[in-house]
């Protein structure tokens, strides 16, 4: 078992999530290898300085742009929309993998009264008209329904009918989503963009326990490293606690994962098979180490275990936005700031898209930073690079 320094488990983690270092993630090409790598992305739609996903790419993938991501979802059909960790981005093909997720949808979907008939009237209107959303599908009214998506238990509740409708189809993968418009979603037939051999394939995991350990160890090499207990990084994936050290120590077994011990925690980490050779560059102290200054998103993979993050780092961060104002701490949409192997704070930026304006609303420096003029060079190369992936010319106030 590998025994790890804290730095050392840091390293491991900032090289695996490819932000120390030269990048090693370029272009479009770039952000589609680090979602197969991270295998999904969490997506939201709010968009104060750049949404969640673009956010989560434009840290790691140089010379990354918005419009890349969208052209991977809604032209070259390589990733797709749909439930993993919440509301997800992932790569088309795992499609197979997800098929529990489907027919979960359509066994429920059938239970709401009246389902069916809606549905072959969206199916015939999108047949013959194309894309559709809730805005534009010639159906009316309420209906009781809710969405599997999110596993929820809640089947009862009055929703319009047509962006319901639309919704089951989606989550039944009858529908994918053809293009955003803002925060419209525009539903076409998954057929005419997916090929048909990938849309009825099998699903390759057989059995519960096979596709509990491809999600779960999908999930450790989102993050990098992992611990077998109760983690935010498995938001979406439904195991108690007997069922997830089972199948733990089926990876295990099969040589899947390998485990490691970290200075000062008791509990056991554990690390890919697959990722032994950057953890031996680490321990052999061959890793290029050099500094880079990140802007992190709110749902960062790196985020997803903030235990994690506030063992390794005694960085706590907490993402504001449902928090009242009078009880924030920090801002609505504030961001870590990756510089090297460290939090050195986080800042909170808004987007003027009329004027082409970044405001850097705030800055906060985490305690012991010190305010050098190599930090504030590097913060002020970082927040123009920042700009200039939200399409600003402009900054305007830069609090020190």
């Amino acid at each position: 078992m590998k025994e790890l320094t804290t730095v050392q488990a840091r390293r491991f983690l900032l090289a695996k999530q490819g932000l120390l270092g030269d990048y090693r993630f370029f272009e479009k090409e770039g952000a589609y290898a680090y979602i197969r790598q991270a295998g999904c992305i969490q997506y939201d739609p709010v968009d104060v300085c750049g949404k969640n996903a673009e956010l989560t790419l434009q840290s790691r993938v140089k010379n990354f742009r918005k419009s890349m991501l969208s052209e991977l979802l809604y032209q070259d059909r390589l990733l797709v929309d749909y439930a993993d960790k919440e509301l997800s981005i992932w790569a088309a093909e795992d499609w197979p993998y997800f098929s529990p997720y489907r027919e979960r949808s359509r066994t429920l979907g059938a239970s709401f009264e009246g389902l069916v008939e809606l549905e072959e009237q969206a199916l015939t209107y999108i047949q013959e008209n194309g894309p559709a959303s809730s805005d534009t599908l010639p159906i009316e009214g309420e209906i009781f329904w809710h969405s599997s998506m999110h596993w929820s238990g809640n089947w009862h509740r009055k929703s319009q009918a047509a962006r319901s409708v639309l919704k089951q189809l989606y989550t039944d993968g009858i529908l994918l989503i053809h293009h955003k418009n803002g925060s419209r979603k525009f539903y076409d037939l998954a057929e005419r963009y997916l090929d048909s051999k990938l849309l009825t394939a099998d699903n390759p995991c057989q059995g519960a326990d096979a596709l509990l350990r491809w999600r779960l160890l999908r999930r450790i090499g989102a993050v990098g490293l992992l611990w077998n207990k109760n983690s935010p990084a498995f938001l979406g994936i439904h195991a108690d606690a007997e069922t997830r050290r089972r199948v733990f120590a089926q990876l295990e077994e099969a040589g899947a994962i390998l485990p490691a011990l970290m200075e000062g925690v008791k509990t056991v980490f554990y690390y890919r098979a697959e990722d032994e050779p950057l953890m031996q560059s680490v321990l052999e102290d061959m890793l290029n180490t050099k500094p880079r200054m990140e802007f992190l998103a709110p749902l960062d993979p790196l985020l997803w275990d903030k235990q994690l993050v506030s063992t390794l780092w005694d960085f706590q961060y907490s993402w504001e936005i449902y928090t009242p104002a009078e009880k924030r701490k920090y801002g609505y949409y504030t961001l870590p700031i990756l510089w090297g192997e460290r939090f050195m704070g986080r800042i909170e930026t808004a987007v003027d898209r009329k004027t082409g304006t970044l405001f850097v609303k705030n800055l906060w420096y985490e305690p012991g930073v010190r305010q050098t003029k190599k930090l504030h060079k590097a913060l002020e190369r970082n927040i123009r690079r920042f700009a200039a992936f939200n399409d600003c010319s402009t900054v305007e106030g830069h609090p020190e």
